[in-house]
């Protein structure tokens, strides 16, 4: 298990104990959570990268702040879902929070 595979496993386990309403679930082969049904999140395990949903205009403010890229698999844009690189606990925890706030917005 890679350091971001561990990582990912251990915040799921907190989101899933601290919400009835998370749940795990496969989005294009890969793990994720939904929130209600509603994906928020997925770990890229090809490249060790988060991937959160967020507000399109925020995804083009971390992408121009250097927070994350786009997410582009096969080259087509999912302008509400941002990539994030960095293994770090403190930015997947707060991207995590951020993209659970916005999918229960919808």
């Amino acid at each position: 298990m890679t350091r971001a595979q561990a990582l990912w496993e251990q915040l799921a386990h907190e989101l899933e104990a601290a919400d009835p309403a998370v749940s795990r679930s496969t989005m294009m082969g890969l793990p994720c959570l939904r929130l209600d049904g509603a994906f928020f999140a997925s770990l890229d395990k090809r490249n060790d990268e988060l991937i959160v949903k967020l507000a399109a205009a925020d995804v083009t403010a971390r992408v121009a702040d250097g927070r994350g890229h786009a997410f582009a698999p096969a080259g087509k844009v999912f302008k509400e879902w941002l990539a994030i690189d960095a293994i770090d606990e403190s930015t997947w925890r707060a991207a995590l929070g951020d993209a659970l706030v916005f999918v229960g917005r919808d």
